[in-house]
């Protein structure tokens, strides 16, 4: 549980404790069993601890949340703790009652309630760390979209494996899918299919993990259902000959007047291999055109170094700065806001580039795809797309970028040739050249 601390709480206090490694507690002196927790992630909890069965060292332990800090203050969780201790001394277990009630809850209060108190922590390699909240965002989302219409109504412990099971082959084959309009201008699409089963089987056992360290479910029935976790299908990326119907779309449709913000994002994502966002949302403060970087203050895995290639750099050159925003590509209307536009600007580039179900994250795979390819080492490849934990390397600051800045530049000649057409031309000329001195061979042997 963490270190402990006894003094009186109040609202000054609570405001000053900061979050540690590891969470701790923090007694109240003025009653004796009530209490502060702060996690990791900052999250502020008042909790109860008493002896069940009326008391006595052999009785168990119990841990009670009271409420939220912000959402109770002090002086409401103290009056609330106050009541919940009382009915322990004479014999009452309010914690045992609330986990027996919790078992007979049903999966969507589970849902609200992993939404309310699961403090969503990354899993896999970012373990323990908070998720972002565009990612908790979506992380939501999906549960609502997806586990409430199938498993809401169903009592947290009906859901076994084989639950578990068919929810997922439900998911992928798209009963969930919906199109929805919430307002002026917004809908809300949800689609099914073998991607979402995958990503809300991962979220459906996270939900299951936080219900069994709460005591709500014994175990986590997803742990034994038998699903496609991944599908083995290889990333799609671009060819070079692809990348080329790309460049020659964005350039016919800026001819055509189409928002150049777009199409500039657009070639960036191409030719740095970065993240939608980490392209659209980029701040002049994080480039150094004159170092050949990017310095990512806020990626999926924390601070981040990029190399930047040289046409990245020309690109980037060339690009007007605006004296009213940070951003490299602002809003068109609002301010300190970047550009939002590339969702309605990317169906016409693909659809004019004939390259159907390309997503702008298909380029990046086409970076790390070409770098490969070309002979790029894995190391170098990570380090163009930004793989490897870079918060951990930011001591080593003054160590030499070069290789990977040069590895960058040696892949993105390539995009940057196929982008502008060149590739296609220089093939063509060679074919008429080629052409011409077998005619000139033809008439020479005639003549002879």
């Amino acid at each position: 549980m963490g270190k402990a601390s006894t003094i009186q709480l109040t609202k000054t206090l609570i405001d000053a404790c900061d979050p540690r490694d590891d969470r701790y507690i923090v007694w109240d002196s003025k009653l004796a069993g009530f209490g502060i927790r702060i996690e990791k992630t900052g999250r502020k909890t008042f909790i109860i601890r008493y002896r069940a069965e009326g008391g006595g060292r052999t009785a168990p332990r119990r841990f009670m949340t009271v409420g939220q800090f912000g959402t109770l203050t002090v002086e409401e969780a103290r009056k609330k703790a106050r009541q919940l201790l009382a009915a322990a001394t004479v014999g009452d277990d309010p914690a045992g009652d609330r986990q027996n009630k919790r078992r007979e809850m049903r999966m969507d209060a589970l849902v609200e309630l992993y939404e309310e108190e699961g403090c969503f922590i990354q899993r896999g390699k970012r373990q323990g760390t908070p998720m972002k909240p565009l990612t908790k965002q979506y992380t939501v989302a999906r549960l609502k979209h997806h586990v409430v219409p199938l498993l809401g109504h169903k009592r947290v412990s009906e859901i076994g494996s084989g639950e578990v099971e068919r929810f997922f082959r439900d998911v992928t084959a798209g009963k969930t899918a919906s199109d929805e309009k919430v307002g002026p201008r917004k809908r809300v699409v949800v689609r099914g299919g073998d991607g979402a089963a995958r990503k809300v089987f991962r979220d459906l056992s996270a939900v299951f993990s936080f219900a069994s360290r709460r005591g709500i479910v014994e175990s986590n029935p997803c742990e034994k259902a038998v699903v496609q976790k991944t599908d083995n299908r290889r990333e799609r990326f671009l060819t070079l000959a692809e990348v080329t119907q790309l460049g020659k779309a964005c350039d016919d449709l800026e001819a055509e007047g189409v928002n150049a913000k777009a199409l500039n994002i657009t070639r960036l994502w191409a030719l740095t291999g970065c993240r939608r966002d980490e392209i659209a949302a980029l701040k002049w403060t994080e480039v150094d055109l004159d170092g050949g970087l990017l310095i990512l203050d806020d990626t999926k895995t924390g601070k981040s170094l990029r190399p930047l290639a040289l046409a990245a750099v020309a690109l980037l050159r060339g690009l007007e700065r605006s004296k009213d925003s940070e951003f490299v590509f602002p809003s068109d209307r609002a301010e300190d806001a970047h550009f939002q536009g590339t969702k309605k600007v990317w169906p016409a580039i693909i659809k004019k580039a004939k390259l159907p179900g390309v997503t702008p994250h298909t380029l990046r795979h086409t970076m790390g795809a070409t770098a490969t390819s070309t002979g790029e080492a894995l190391a170098l490849t990570g380090a163009i797309l930004g793989h490897a934990n870079m918060r951990s390397t930011m001591i080593y600051a003054h160590v030499e970028h070069d290789p990977a800045r040069k590895a960058a530049t040696r892949v993105a000649r390539k995009i940057a040739a196929a982008l502008s057409g060149a590739e296609q031309k220089t093939k063509t000329a060679k074919a008429k050249a080629a052409n011409n001195n077998a005619t000139v061979e033809r008439d020479a042997a005639g003549t002879r």
